[in-house]
């Protein structure tokens, strides 16, 4: 079972990507609207496909996202 709070980056970018609009809504209420936007904003935009990136951007107000390449963001979560 995943812990939503142990796996929020993992819980939040697979909803975004493969959820439907409840579990957006679901998203938004567990984690807080500004809480959220901080960690999309923290998190590579190449993690989110471009059509779930466009409508989440827009439904929190998100205008800067933070881009880097997939290899660069899984390097440093590896520490290598």
């Amino acid at each position: 079972m995943v812990d939503p709070r142990k796996s929020r980056k993992t819980v939040i970018i697979n909803t975004i990507n493969y959820g439907k609009w409840k579990h957006l809504l679901w998203i938004v209420n567990f984690y807080g609207k500004e809480n959220l936007k901080k960690i999309i904003k923290n998190i590579p935009a190449t993690e989110f496909r471009p059509p779930a990136l466009k409508l989440i951007s827009l439904l929190l107000g998100i205008k800067e996202l933070k881009y880097a390449s997939r290899s660069d963001y899984i390097r440093r979560q590896k520490n290598i």
